[in-house]
């Protein structure tokens, strides 16, 4: 059976190593993105230049129409065997008091609202053998105070969905897992207004850096692939021990 994986957020940072990674790998990627056709069509020049079938659709997460447009398109590549939920957003850090109510809800909408509408029709389409991993972070479990409380919450709401997911899918066969990244070299940083944060955090890891998008995408890659025939549920942390 040929691998279909959908991955959303994948023209930048962990998406589009993770697309690049499951393209060498053998899959056939539907790639779904904001706004920024540049960065898509380099990410489907390489997914094409290992001999992989790709697709690249621009589509808000958040909108369920748009959603079901991407995987929609995703079905003209076979069927689905994959869902990389990884499409996000953070807001300027800042104590929790400054916090603005359209940030709130557009971090809401983006990084849960979206990994809802996305597991959903995932759910849908999905038959024996398929998988889908959720893109969670550490900041689930460490809160971030100062920075985006309200970040790390709908996170902690990604780790349930997971949990509760795998459960409700596992009898037909359906495995779904989250990973947790650390601080991860990304331009997600700049939007937060701390463009050089995986350098300036770099002291309070224990490894003493932050992260790259490969190392994130193997572990997704893993959970994908049939070495992980066993695993569901797990949410894997990748924090360099944060």
């Amino acid at each position: 059976m040929t691998n279909v994986t959908i991955v959303t957020g994948g023209s930048r940072g962990i998406g589009a190593a993770t697309a690049r990674r499951l393209a060498a790998a053998g899959h056939h990627i539907a790639i779904g993105y904001h706004h920024d056709h540049h960065a898509a069509k380099a990410v489907l020049a390489d997914i094409h230049a290992t001999g992989r079938r790709g697709i690249a659709v621009p589509a808000d997460t958040r909108d369920p129409d748009q959603v079901q447009q991407l995987f929609d398109a995703a079905a003209d590549l076979g069927p689905l065997t994959g869902l990389v939920n990884n499409a996000g957003i953070t807001s300027p850090i800042g104590p929790f008091t400054d916090l603005r109510v359209d940030d709130l809800r557009r971090v809401v909408d983006v990084n849960l609202i979206g990994y809802v509408l996305c597991a959903q029709q995932a759910a849908r389409r999905m038959t024996r053998g398929g998988a889908i991993v959720n893109i969670s972070s550490a900041a689930a479990t460490l809160g971030s105070p100062g920075e985006y409380i309200h970040y790390a919450a709908v996170k902690a709401a990604t780790d349930t969905l997971t949990i509760g997911l795998a459960k409700e899918l596992a009898p037909r066969g359906i495995r779904v897992n989250a990973v947790a990244p650390g601080i991860i070299r990304t331009d997600i940083h700049a939007v937060s207004g701390v463009p050089d944060r995986a350098d300036s955090a770099a002291g309070r890891i224990p490894l003493g850096r932050a992260g790259e998008p490969d190392e994130i995408a193997a572990t997704i890659a893993f959970l994908l692939g049939p070495d992980a025939s066993y695993t569901t549920g797990a949410v894997v942390r990748i924090a360099g021990g944060l």
